[in-house]
C-alpha cells in the first residue's frame, strides 16, 4: 500500500484543493483570546489590536474568529458528503480591561461549523490536567471570588451531510477496523492524556503546547479507512500529517510559518520504526486482551492467531511504514510512503511483512 503526504506554506482559506476531496479534516487552530496567539491574529487584522489594546474583549474574540471563519468555509467546501470534520479546540480565561472572564471558544467554532452545514455530534472531552492539585485561580480559600481550574479542551466532531454509504463487503473498510476494546476507550466522551508540551522557535512566534500524536491518531482510525484523505488547515509541526502516515491514509496540510513546514523533516527519522513499534504494541495489546478476558472472543481472525469479539474484527490488517521518501517542488513538499502488511504476532521476534510484498514494499499487484 502507498499513500501520499502533502505539505503547503500557504493559507488554508485559499486552498488548491478540489470540491469534496477530502474524506476526513482533523486540526486544531489558534485559539483566540489565548495571548500567545495574540500577534498572528493582529497582524492579519488591525481591528484585532485595536479591540486588545481598547480592553474590549469581545469584539478582540470575534475579530479572531471571523479569521478563523475563512477557513471554515474551505473545510466545508473540500469535504465530502459523509466525510468528518474532528477540531480540538480550548477554551481561553483572561483579564482584559479589568475584568476576568472565559471566552467559548468551542462554543463559536461549533456554531460557525454548523452555520456551513455539518451536523454536530456527540463530542469529546480531552482532560489534560496541567496543574498540580493545590493550584487555583482567584481568591483562594475564601467565598465567592475563585475561580475553577480549566484543564479541558473539545474535540468537536461533525459530519457534512447524510453518514457515508460503503459498498456491501468493503475491503478497506474491514481491514481498517479497530479492535473491540479500543472502540470502546476511544468511543468515550471523555480523554485523559497529557499534552505534548512542544516550544518551536522561530522567527515570528514561539509555538507550544501541540497536541499529542495520540490524539490525532485516534480520530484518524475512528473516522476513516486505509487510502482516504486527512485535511490539517492548521498543519502546524505536522502532527496530523505524522498520524496519516502510521495510520495508512493519505494527508494534505497547510501551515502560514514556512520555518515550521521545512522542519517538518526532522521529524520523519524515526517513522519506520515507530510505526514497527506501534503495530507490535497493538497486536500485543489485543492478544493479552483476548487471552485474559473472562469469556473467550467468539471469532477467529483471519490474518492473526488471535481471536477477536466481533465478526467486525475479523479481517482487520494492520499496516506498518516501511519507507518514507520526499520531494520538495515550489509550492509545495510531498512524501511517499510505503506501507506493508504484517501478519505476524510480535513475541520473542519482531514482526514480519506479508510473503507477497516484494524488497521495495509494493504489492504484487
Amino acid at each position: 500500500m502507498r499513500t501520499n503526504h502533502a505539505l503547503h506554506v500557504g493559507d488554508a482559506a485559499d486552498t488548491s484543493l478540489a470540491d469534496e476531496s477530502v474524506d476526513l479534516v482533523v486540526t486544531s487552530p489558534p485559539y483566540p483570546m489565548i495571548e500567545m496567539w495574540d500577534d498572528l491574529f493582529s497582524a492579519r487584522d488591525d481591528a484585532v489590536a485595536d479591540a486588545l489594546d481598547s480592553g474590549d474583549g469581545e469584539a478582540a474574540f470575534e475579530a479572531m474568529h471571523a479569521q478563523l471563519d475563512s477557513v471554515w468555509d474551505e473545510v466545508a467546501r473540500v469535504l465530502r458528503p459523509g466525510g468528518i470534520a474532528c477540531i480540538n479546540v480550548g477554551d481561553a480565561t483572561r483579564s482584559l480591561g479589568g475584568s476576568f472572564r472565559q471566552y467559548p471558544n468551542h462554543a463559536r467554532v461549533l456554531s460557525a461549523l454548523s452555520e456551513r452545514g455539518l451536523s454536530p455530534l456527540p463530542d469529546i472531552i480531552w482532560r489534560k490536567p496541567t496543574n498540580s492539585r493545590t493550584k487555583f485561580m482567584g481568591s483562594g480559600t475564601l467565598p465567592s471570588n475563585a475561580y475553577v481550574t480549566l484543564e479541558h479542551e473539545y474535540v468537536l466532531i461533525l459530519r457534512k451531510g447524510l453518514p457515508r454509504s460503503f459498498p456491501p463487503g468493503d475491503e478497506s473498510r474491514y481491514e481498517s477496523a479497530i479492535f473491540w476494546e479500543e472502540r470502546n476507550q476511544w468511543f468515550s466522551d471523555l480523554w485523559e492524556f497529557t499534552g505534548t508540551g512542544q516550544r518551536l522557535e522561530s522567527e515570528s512566534r514561539t509555538r507550544s503546547a501541540a497536541f499529542p500524536i495520540e490524539l490525532p491518531l485516534r480520530l484518524i482510525r475512528m473516522y476513516s479507512v486505509y487510502g482516504d484523505t486527512v485535511f490539517d488547515p492548521f498543519l502546524g509541526t505536522g502532527t496530523t500529517t505524522i498520524a496519516a502516515m502510521l495510520a495508512g491514509r493519505n494527508s494534505v496540510g497547510y501551515e502560514l510559518e514556512s520555518s515550521l513546514v521545512a522542519a517538518f523533516d526532522e521529524r520523519l527519522e524515526d517513522i519506520p520504526a515507530r510505526s514497527e513499534r506501534e503495530v507490535s504494541q497493538r497486536l500485543a495489546d489485543h492478544r493479552r486482551f483476548s487471552t485474559n478476558r473472562a469469556t473467550q472472543p467468539s471469532y477467529d481472525a483471519d490474518t492473526y492467531d488471535f481471536r477477536v469479539v466481533t465478526k467486525q474484527e475479523k479481517q482487520i490488517q494492520l499496516y506498518r511504514v516501511a519507507s518514507v521518501s520526499g520531494d520538495d517542488e515550489e509550492s509545495e513538499t510531498t512524501y511517499t510512503v510505503e506501507h506493508t502488511p504484517v501478519t505476524s504476532l510480535p513475541n520473542s521476534h519482531d514482526p514480519v511483512a506479508s510473503d507477497n510484498v516484494d524488497a521495495t514494499g509494493d504489492d504484487d499487484d
